[in-house]
């Protein structure tokens, strides 16, 4: 089986951890539940992502190099 997280044209996930969560969610003055929602099976998520997680994906982007966006993994 392919593993697709290590393919070239997937954007790199990251899971932060609490402390990260809190600076993101007070930065954007938002809830863990307001974030747009990744599912847990999406095969681009590190093995260590649970339900619950905030994802952190960093993408090419062509107006500002990198775009970083989150994510809460559902189940």
């Amino acid at each position: 089986m392919v593993d697709v997280s290590h393919h070239e044209l997937v954007p790199d996930h990251r899971v932060l951890d609490e402390t990260e969560i809190d600076r993101v969610l007070e930065e954007y003055n938002v809830d863990r539940t307001d974030l747009p929602k990744i599912k847990r099976v999406d095969p681009a998520l590190p093995d260590e992502a649970e339900v619950g997680d905030v994802v952190e994906i960093t993408r090419d982007s062509r107006t500002t190099d990198t775009a970083i966006v989150y994510r809460l993994v559902v189940r």
